[in-house]
């Protein structure tokens, strides 16, 4: 497990958070206890079993959903709507994107919306074009793009906007191996040229541990932290090199193992079941 981190380092804190939906059929318990700080810079990855609350767990960080009980802390303020330090990305990355702009005007957008002056727009989004390879079609439209050049773009207007904090949901799910690998390598260098916080969630265990600094594992709903795992990969990693490593097999090993375990309702520091409420009547 993880240590808890010091108060200096920590840029965003989830405390005790608890999510319950009403249901026709009575309360449903979604998210039970959620607890974990994340350092400013880090790179952390979120699995778990399909359903453990990952999207609902990014809804609430990102202030588009209030939980139930417990709060976020994102750098000393109690998050209660969209923090304008914070910037999404999802998995329908076509849906983000307006078909009828230009992908400078696409990445402009929320520039324009914080009131940022036409010189710095112009400015932010030739350094996120740039940042993302994207430097050579700022004039194209997105429908003229592949899949993975879309989610470049979607990309760009995220780290145009200078965010603190990067959320990404699932953000390479629909697009094909080969491009998602190199989508994974794309993000793992704009996290290190702009020195951004990143929280990225996937399904994918190979992806988690090879994205991230560290993993943390969700139990099977009602959610709480599974385990929370310190990658210790090298710094500068490869797709072929990387992968082949002898410590990257471990974690996959050790991750697939938890999730796992987390699929029949078992902790990750024993082989007691974790109480599994019923939903009300």
């Amino acid at each position: 497990m993880v240590d808890t981190q010091s108060n200096s380092d920590v840029l965003l804190s989830v405390r005790s958070m608890k999510k319950v939906y009403p249901t026709p059929g009575g309360p449903v318990e979604a998210v039970r206890d959620l607890t974990f700080d994340l350092r400013r810079g880090e790179f952390a990855c979120i699995v778990g079993p399909s359903g453990s609350g990952k999207t609902t767990l990014l809804k609430c960080i990102s202030g588009l959903m209030a939980p139930t009980s417990g709060e976020v802390i994102l750098d000393g303020e109690r998050v209660a709507g969209p923090p304008r330090n914070m910037a999404l990305v999802f998995q329908e990355y076509g849906r983000s994107l307006y078909s009828w702009l230009r992908v400078e005007d696409n990445v402009a957008l929320p520039l324009r919306a914080a009131g940022i002056g036409p010189a710095e727009r112009r400015e932010r989004v030739a350094e996120a074009l740039e940042a993302v390879g994207l430097a050579h079609v700022p004039q194209s439209y997105p429908w003229q793009l592949s899949g993975g050049m879309q989610q470049r773009v979607a990309i760009a207007r995220a780290v145009a906007y200078r965010p603190e904090i990067l959320l990404m949901d699932e953000p390479f799910a629909a697009v094909d191996a080969q491009t998602r690998a190199d989508l994974e390598d794309l993000v793992r260098s704009v996290w290190k040229k702009l020195g951004l916080t990143v929280l990225f969630v996937t399904h994918d265990i190979d992806e988690s541990v090879y994205l991230g600094e560290r993993v943390i594992i969700l139990s099977s709903s009602p959610t709480v932290v599974q385990d929370d795992v310190r990658i210790d990969l090298p710094f500068e990693r490869d797709q072929l090199e990387t992968r082949s490593m002898k410590q990257f097999v471990v974690h996959r090993h050790h991750v697939y193992e938890q999730i796992q375990l987390a699929k029949r309702g078992f902790r990750a520091e024993d082989t007691r079941p974790v109480a599994v409420a019923q939903p009300s009547a």
